[in-house]
């Protein structure tokens, strides 16, 4: 359900096919952690929370991991899915727990996979289950508003289903950035293949950019 990296091993050239998501998360998560001055010479808030959303398998959680490493945070990764299949109460007193956590680290990246099984439009049928998620989505609405912009904590979240998401949750001093990842493009797919091929016995003529060429890109 959570898990802690106190700093992941991925570094921003592990990363291919996202150049242009890295410099946006560098502008927003990176450069508020490690230069804060920054804002406070401008007298602007940095952003407490940024939304990746794209297609599976497009770089959200690699990135994300990525600029933890960069600022020397601690990596919270959190399913959203998972975190409402527990017990009445469980998925509200998880959000508070960890974002307690959080507060006890020097700095500290909070990653949110699947929020729209948590951050979904809200409605009330009746159902417990519905009722578990309002009660973790208004909890984490809750810590969200909790926290200094200027402090230790980011918050990263990530779906494939932004249209999905209650508008409470995308205000301003909540979400304040989006960062879209898409399939990568012919120069993005070649970058990825070389970076697979550092740590393989390869022939030194192998022409990646063909081999991306001919791989195909389903678009939905």
């Amino acid at each position: 359900m959570m898990q802690v990296e106190e700093k992941p091993d991925v570094t921003y050239s592990d990363v291919g096919g996202c150049k242009e998501q890295i410099e946006k998360l560098r502008e927003v998560v990176e450069t508020p952690l490690l230069h804060p001055e920054r804002f406070v010479n401008l007298g602007i808030e940095p952003p407490k929370g940024v939304l990746l959303f794209g297609p599976p398998g497009t770089g959200k959680t690699l990135c994300a991991r990525a600029v933890a490493n960069r600022t020397d945070a601690c990596f919270i990764r959190v399913i959203g899915s998972e975190l409402v299949q527990k017990y009445v109460g469980e998925g509200a007193r998880m959000v508070r727990e960890l974002f307690e956590m959080a507060r006890t680290k020097k700095a500290c990246l909070i990653f949110f996979d699947e929020i729209d099984a948590i951050g979904g439009a809200r409605f009330d049928d009746g159902a417990g289950g519905d009722n578990e998620v309002q009660r973790t989505m208004l909890e984490l609405i809750n810590q969200l508003d909790g926290f200094d912009p200027r402090g230790n904590i980011k918050v990263l979240m990530a779906t494939n289903r932004p249209d999905t998401l209650d508008p409470a949750l995308m205000r301003p001093g909540r979400l304040d950035r989006k960062i879209e990842f898409s399939l990568p493009d012919l120069e993005g797919r070649t970058h990825i293949f070389k970076i697979h091929a550092r740590s393989m016995s390869v022939e030194r003529d192998i022409r990646f950019e063909l081999l991306a060429r001919l791989l195909r890109v389903k678009k939905n």
